[in-house]
């Protein structure tokens, strides 16, 4: 009977915070609505397009689209963003990732490398900024590891391939992490529902709970959080 009592007032307190959640407005509706929209149009590619400036020529990285306001913003969802100097500096860190030189002028123009990592970063559809800036290194690593697996296959110097294949399996290894890394990061936060059939008296009357656990790292995360 205790029991059966204490799931009535669980039960009662449940049905208490889903008749009082807060449903959302017209604006609020209509706001995921447009964001619904937007997951489903692609971001659009980057192009490099070097342009003259008073200080000489500068490479400009921008949104293939021929609204690049809405370029921005479809790229600004991809990556999980509504900060603009999130975005902004992202695009330019991938920018200065795929090419090499210190100056614009002597960076070579490489857009299949700048929208490869590209790929990478909106492929692992990224829920938050971090997300963003993880999945943004993962196509850098995998970058250096395919040049350094090529430069190694090329390379008739043995104390020079000794030295890259160390450095490659540093790369492969770091880039295992990083997935590991996302897969823990993403499921930090979930949570498993498992269904009990509990007996509570001699008939042989049961009754159904749900009981929710946090998966591992769940707890720590929820500390972290502000």
């Amino acid at each position: 009977m205790k029991n059966q009592h204490a799931n009535s007032i669980k039960n009662d307190k449940e049905k208490i915070v889903a008749l009082t959640k807060p449903e959302p407005n017209d604006a609020e509706k209509a706001a995921a609505k447009a964001v619904m929209r937007a997951r489903k149009i692609p971001a659009p590619r980057l192009k490099i397009t070097p342009t003259e400036t008073e200080t000489g020529t500068a490479n400009v990285v921008s949104p293939d689209h021929p609204d690049p306001a809405y370029g921005h913003v479809l790229l600004a969802n991809a990556f999980a963003t509504a900060d603009v100097d999130f975005l902004a500096e992202i695009i330019t860190q991938l920018y200065k990732a795929s090419s090499k030189g210190s100056e614009a002028s002597e960076q070579p123009l490489n857009e299949q490398r700048l929208n490869f990592m590209l790929a990478v970063t909106k492929g692992i559809k990224p829920q938050d900024q971090i997300e963003t800036m993880l999945g943004a290194q993962m196509g850098a690593i995998h970058g250096l590891v395919m040049e350094f697996a090529g430069r190694l296959l090329r390379t008739e110097d043995l104390e020079w391939r000794d030295s890259a294949a160390n450095t490659l399996t540093k790369l492969s290894r770091t880039f295992c992490a990083q997935v590991e890394t996302l897969k823990r990061y993403r499921s930090s936060g979930e949570q498993t529902v498992r269904v009990e059939h509990v007996t509570v008296n001699n008939g042989g009357q049961a009754i159904v709970g749900a009981v929710s656990s946090m998966a591992p790292g769940a707890k720590e995360k929820a500390d972290s959080t502000p």
